[in-house]
């Protein structure tokens, strides 16, 4: 079985989901991008996959770095460096044939080259689909285990009790006295 890795362009992702835009467009840049992810890292629980987030630097000079934030990895390319000329260069190294690289974007040039190397492309707004509907399926996991949950704390009424302790006196080779 491949290991999967899921790449990410950031500010695809916050220019094309629409809670993410609608924070970035209010000058809450920062609140977008630790948003998104929060919501890349709960995904990542429920898909298991790997997930890179890759921040293009132009917005944020000086910050080139590495780390680990709620469970994935986030890159902040270098200031000359764009985010696709990152992802490209990663792609190629990390897609074996032990490995599915899919990588979400909406960059029309970056997507060709994507293809070249093996990885699957993934647009932002099918990204964004397929994690409300990883969202919706954990709910409703959720919500059967509640109400089987809840049917066995149920207690019996009159009617489950004397029909259980007639099968018990069955059971036992016992008649009912009446």
């Amino acid at each position: 079985m491949k290991k999967n890795i899921l790449i990410v362009d950031a500010y695809n992702m916050i220019g094309n989901w629409p809670q993410l835009d609608k924070l970035k467009k209010s000058d809450r840049l920062e609140d977008a991008r630790d948003l998104l992810l929060k919501i890349l890292s709960n995904y990542r629980k429920q898909a298991n996959t790997e997930i890179i987030v890759v921040f293009d630097a132009m917005y944020v000079p000086g910050m080139t770095k590495q780390y680990e934030q709620y469970d994935l990895q986030v890159v902040w390319t270098a200031e000359d460096q764009t985010a696709d000329t990152y992802i490209e260069s990663l792609a190629g190294r990390l897609q074996t044939p032990l490995t599915q690289v899919r990588v979400a974007t909406s960059d029309q040039a970056e997507q060709w080259t994507i293809f070249s190397q093996g990885a699957l492309r993934l647009p932002a707004w099918e990204l964004y689909q397929e994690i409300k509907r990883s969202k919706k399926e954990v709910r409703q996991q959720a919500k059967i285990y509640q109400n089987q949950k809840a049917a066995r704390r149920l207690t019996w009424n009159d009617d489950q009790l004397e029909k259980l302790a007639e099968y018990r006196d069955k059971l036992m080779g016992k008649e009912k006295i009446v």
